[in-house]
């Protein structure tokens, strides 16, 4: 049977029917270049989410004329929408004979760059294998200032990134350092190093992952979004794979309390004040916002 038969049938006339074939073929075609460069912007960050893809391809979908709704319902029908994994696990040894030092951030607004550095060690590379990746992170940019990957808990970890992000730092403010009480920060070596460069140390005070929750929020987004997590890979390579992911994270990523810049541009400035949460208070801040 003919087509024009077929529309006689249906009491659709041949204008409309074939107006339908081509818009739908028109929805066809945006919506694969809208998984194009879906594809594309997620080579180098595999787990970005919705809405941080929506403000990085705004530009190229506006030109496409996509908007917020269908470009959340392009990605839902073609299951691209990332669902959060939670994991978590203990590196945290609190039971030493070191001084542990009180919370000075509870209550702190941040303000600037380099107020607040927040320190955390993370296992990496999956959970049967003994590969850590210790950070620092400043709690006003989100940048992270320094890291290092080793295959121990040991204090010499923590230290060597604690001595990258003294490397990078930029500006001569009054400068806190939060942490968890773990052993590796209330060591003699690391605290000792804090007390050469004037720098303020501050611990949790009680044992809560949510209590460190932006030095939490930075190690899930690299193990998740840039599956640190999952590579099952020796030691020098994973390096190479963290460097890589530090700086996709640093200089493409964008961030939604720093009203989506990237890190690097947050740090590169003193005057915008970054978004609260719903407590008023950054320093328990809600991981999802990060």
């Amino acid at each position: 049977m003919s087509k024009t038969s077929t529309c006689g049938l249906l009491g659709v006339s041949r204008q409309v029917y074939y107006r339908y074939c081509r818009s739908k073929q028109k929805k066809q075609d945006k919506a694969e270049q809208v998984l194009a460069m879906v594809r594309s912007t997620r080579m180098a960050m595999p787990r970005i989410g919705f809405r941080k893809l929506y403000y990085l391809l705004y530009e190229p979908l506006r030109e496409l004329h996509i908007g917020r709704d269908k470009f959340l319902s392009i990605l839902k029908a073609n299951h691209m929408l990332i669902k959060p994994k939670r994991n978590y696990r203990i590196t945290t040894d609190s039971h030493h004979r070191f001084r542990k030092h009180k919370n000075l951030v509870a209550d702190i607004e941040l303000t600037h760059p380099e107020q607040v550095w927040v320190s955390d060690i993370t296992y990496i590379g999956g959970r049967d294998r003994n590969c850590y990746l210790a950070l620092v992170t400043d709690a006003y940019s989100k940048k992270i200032m320094g890291y290092d990957v080793s295959n121990s808990l040991s204090t010499e970890g923590s230290l060597r990134a604690l001595n990258m992000a003294i490397r990078q730092k930029r500006y001569k403010n009054k400068l806190i350092h939060h942490s968890d009480r773990g052993l590796q920060y209330c060591s003699n070596d690391y605290q000792n190093v804090l007390k050469k460069k004037k720098i303020i140390p501050s611990m949790t005070e009680h044992y809560d992952p949510y209590a460190n929750a932006i030095a939490e929020r930075v190690n899930g987004i690299l193990k998740q979004e840039f599956f640190l997590e999952d590579y099952l890979v020796d030691i020098k390579t994973m390096k190479l794979l963290v460097e890589d992911a530090v700086h996709i994270y640093n200089t493409q990523r964008p961030h939604w309390s720093c009203y989506m810049k990237t890190p690097e541009q947050m740090h590169c400035q003193k005057e915008i004040k970054i978004r609260n949460y719903k407590k008023q208070n950054l320093i328990k801040a809600s991981l999802d916002k990060v």
